[in-house]
């Protein structure tokens, strides 16, 4: 179906912020990653449990970035998707570090798997302002001279990431006019949907985008993806990843992780880095596994 200019189709308020916290054990990172952790509470906005319980907005989080070089580097928020945490994409996240990111990883108070009262996904609607919550939490730490991420980051280059309903969050923080961060440079989206019906505004100028998605994912289905995408303002980048489901291909499925590692750094690098965009054609053609939908 043709939308726009013709695709190209390959196959293939008191904020704080506290001091670090020791990492748990299954957030262990890879070799080249260092890894911290930061909790972030904002107490102008209420989390509220299952359990009954409610309290400030606490956001413990991850924060990776690469073991050598002294940056500054580009900076990814990504939000985990619902009853997962953000270990849940360790390796992906690490990639990222890896390949030259400061990539920090909220744990959203309400959603993870160890909420009170177990997770709440109503609490949703709540996480595209905690994703901005912590770009200007660690931006501010950045700045901090006394901060571990003093330096680290350059504040013009950001990007969000996140799936499933972390990805409807990074989806709304940079598209969404309830809630867009005109801070946000890129995003990536994996297996998302429009947050809550029909409120995505992709004006001109609005930030690249690369979707992936899988296509026998049955709890976003493909038709969403293509929902937002057709929507979207070009540049944008549709990675479809033939026979994938849902999760597996962003955590356990080692050969389709692999075309995710290297698209998003493909992506990330060509619009923070400005590297060559050949990069993300090749790394997301892979035969009888991928189709790339792309209008730059």
């Amino acid at each position: 179906m043709a939308f726009g200019p013709a695709p190209i189709v390959v196959f293939a308020c008191a904020l704080f912020l506290a001091a670090p916290t020791t990492e748990p054990a299954d957030t262990a990172s890879h070799r080249g990653v260092e890894l911290r952790s930061f909790r972030f509470v904002d107490t102008s906005r209420v989390a509220r449990f299952r359990n009954g319980g409610h309290g400030p907005r606490r956001l413990l989080t991850y924060v990776r970035y690469p073991g050598s070089g002294s940056g500054p580097f580009p900076l990814v928020v990504f939000g985990h998707g619902f009853t997962a945490t953000p270990a849940t994409y360790a390796r992906l996240l690490d990639a990222w570090a890896r390949a030259g990111y400061v990539v920090a990883a909220p744990l959203f108070p309400v959603e993870n798997a160890h909420a009170p009262g177990g997770p709440d996904e109503s609490d949703l609607i709540n996480e595209p302002t905690d994703i901005s919550f912590v770009i200007s939490q660690l931006l501010a730490a950045n700045a901090r001279p006394t901060s571990p991420l003093h330096g680290l980051i350059n504040p013009a280059q950001v990007a969000v990431a996140g799936q499933s309903d972390g990805a409807e969050a990074a989806l709304a923080a940079a598209y969404d006019h309830r809630f867009a961060d005109p801070r946000i440079r890129a995003a990536v989206i994996l297996s998302g949907a429009e947050l809550g019906g029909r409120t995505t505004w992709f004006g001109p100028g609005s930030p690249p985008l690369l979707a992936v998605q899988g296509t026998a994912d049955t709890i976003n289905p493909p038709r969403y993806a293509m929902q937002f995408f057709r929507a979207a303002a070009r540049p944008k980048f549709l990675l479809e990843l033939l026979h994938a489901g849902h999760l597996a291909p962003y955590t356990t499925d080692l050969r389709e992780l692999t075309i995710v590692e290297d698209a998003t750094i493909a992506f990330l690098d060509h619009y923070l880095k400005h590297a060559s965009i050949r990069r993300l054609l090749t790394a997301a053609t892979d035969p009888g596994l991928t189709r790339l939908l792309a209008d730059t």
